[in-house]
């Protein structure tokens, strides 16, 4: 199984995930342009993408996705919610191309994905599980609090990308509206870094893990202040960041390590 985040911040977010001849992506939230480069740097033909699937309809997740559906004939799936308030968001799609997630799991040629709710202010937001002949992968981010329906999906993973938002501090005392940092901070808003130190702590059962932390916020957040968070709370707890497991940073605006389990 393969897995590279190609984009992964409050900017735009686009994860690949493959096994064999198999080929997703969870979300284009970036210029289709910018999605071909970065999957031709790895040697993957766009028009080998079996599917999207969809997290839920914020900007940063869905604004590629309807030209990148449309310029490759490729299939879009999301609960009809989603769908609905993707309305005019992402133009004119193929009926062929509109696929409802109405079940928790969905087969698609060597994969399963297993769909997940998860706490955010959106119309059905979910996380995604992808299930291989051996292995799995997990991607769990926009997260108001670490749920236990996103601990269950975490903790049997074995590749992991979790969000690291924010640094709580940076939001309170930042230039965000008063609104907004509500938003955030609250139990439908996103991750802070201690919080997803907390959660990493929670899932590993002495099970090694590869961990990719994602969706930095570009305006409360930083990469080393983000890994350092994380890495103190695993510290803490006994947890070390070169023995236990392999703690990885998405990058926002390239692709990121390409992984293989």
């Amino acid at each position: 199984m393969k897995f590279c985040p190609l984009f992964s911040g409050s900017s735009g977010n686009s994860i690949f995930v493959s096994e064999n001849n198999s080929n997703i992506l969870v979300d284009v939230g970036m210029p289709g342009k910018a999605i071909d480069k970065e999957l031709g740097d790895i040697g993957i033909n766009p028009n080998s993408i079996d599917g999207i699937f969809i997290t839920h309809e914020h900007s940063d997740h869905i604004k590629g996705a309807g030209v990148f559906s449309r310029k490759y004939d490729i299939p879009i799936y999301a609960p009809s919610l989603t769908w609905e308030a993707m309305d005019g968001k992402i133009g004119s799609i193929k009926e062929k191309n509109i696929k409802i997630i109405d079940g928790k799991f969905t087969e698609l040629n060597d994969l399963t994905i297993e769909n997940f709710p998860i706490p955010h202010d959106a119309a059905c937001p979910r996380g995604y599980r992808v299930h291989g002949s051996k292995k799995s992968c997990c991607i769990a981010t926009d997260l108001g609090h670490f749920s236990i329906e996103v601990k269950m999906a975490l903790e049997d993973s074995d590749m992991i990308l979790i969000e690291s938002n924010h640094d709580i501090e940076m939001v309170k005392f930042g230039p965000y509206p008063y609104p907004l940092k509500q938003r955030i901070l609250s139990a439908k808003g996103h991750l802070s870094n201690e919080d997803c130190g907390k959660a990493i702590v929670d899932i590993l059962k002495g099970n090694h893990k590869t961990i990719y932390l994602g969706h930095l916020s570009k305006t409360n957040n930083y990469p080393e202040l983000a890994y350092e968070t994380v890495a103190s709370v695993l510290r803490e707890n006994n947890i070390s960041v070169e023995k236990d497991i392999e703690l990885k940073m998405c990058n926002r605006d390239r692709r990121s390590i390409l992984s293989e389990i």
